[in-house]
């Protein structure tokens, strides 16, 4: 019997949050239950293939990287991927969670550092965060927002400032859209408003093209 459905799995370096640059082995799931207008991965969308939870540890094993990356598509959408994540814990694996931010994360092993993304307007799927998981934050998780103009800009600011995020010991991540919105731009505004925030770049895109999978 199969366990995960999976689209890719691969060794890189670590493309955005305070892991940036660091060796990472990348799980990406198969699904998700949003349609971001931003979304560059797409691909992610299908079924993807079947694997066994033994042998996706097995890669990860051989890949030999100290830190691995579950993401998505959305990979909360698949119930086997908390043992996923528990068993990469107790393997002394650094592991860190991408979710789209709409499900609960609620199962998550609090060894994991989640990413959360909440999602603004400028995505037309802010109508689906689940707000109930930033009461659930870990010391370590790290709070993202994926800005695509003022507007979006602006919403983060707000959800900042409601739920205190400044208070928290990461700061938050601000990214902007690639192609859509200039970094430069988006530092004026962190800087103008005194955001204890990150600026959150797709290094990958830099070092390789925006287009190259499995990077």
């Amino acid at each position: 019997m199969t366990d995960l459905n999976l689209i890719e799995i691969f060794a890189s370096v670590q493309g955005e949050t305070s892991l940036t640059g660091l060796p990472t082995t990348f799980i990406r799931l198969a699904a998700c239950n949003l349609r971001c207008t931003w979304c560059d991965t797409t691909y992610s969308f299908g079924r993807g293939e079947p694997h066994t939870l033994e042998s996706i540890l097995a890669q990860v094993d051989r890949n030999g990287c100290p830190y691995v990356c579950v993401t998505g598509g959305e990979p909360l959408l698949q119930q086997n991927v908390y043992a996923l994540m528990t068993t990469l814990c107790d393997k002394e694996y650094i592991v860190s969670l991408e979710t789209g931010g709409s499900l609960s994360t609620a199962q998550v092993d609090p060894r994991v550092l989640t990413i959360l993304d909440i999602k603004c307007p400028g995505s037309a799927m802010s109508h689906k965060n689940h707000w109930e998981n930033l009461a659930r934050l870990n010391l370590q998780d790290e709070v993202k927002f994926v800005i695509k103009d003022r507007e979006d800009y602006l919403y983060a600011k707000d959800i900042y400032e409601k739920y205190g995020l400044y208070r928290r010991e990461k700061p938050v991540l601000l990214s902007p859209v690639f192609g859509a919105l200039e970094a430069k731009e988006l530092v004026g505004w962190i800087l103008k408003d005194k955001l204890k925030a990150r600026l959150n770049m797709q290094v990958h895109k830099f070092i390789w093209t925006p287009e190259t999978k499995g990077v």
